[in-house]
């Protein structure tokens, strides 16, 4: 199976991130609320989005907008109203 990033495991992504998990893949994930963190069962938590890419056959991001996924795919903050 695959070893996959998850960036965002909040309402959308936490339920998807468990069901790879289930379906057998290793899933390293990343979110800014801890209790989302906590929530992804059998995901193997770390400390960002880059850490959650790193050696990741695939990455997936599952956030809010459009400017978040630019900002986790060029590291380039672009603001923390959103946080």
């Amino acid at each position: 199976m695959a070893r996959i990033g998850f960036v965002g495991l909040g309402n959308m992504g936490g339920p998807m991130a468990r069901n790879l998990v289930k379906a057998g893949h290793e899933v390293i994930g990343f979110d800014l609320v801890k209790a989302n963190l906590d929530a992804a069962t059998g995901v193997k938590p770390v400390g960002s989005a880059a850490e959650a890419a790193s050696g990741a056959e695939a990455v997936v991001t599952m956030l809010p907008a459009g400017a978040h996924v630019r900002e986790v795919l060029t590291g380039k903050e672009i603001g923390r109203a959103h946080v």
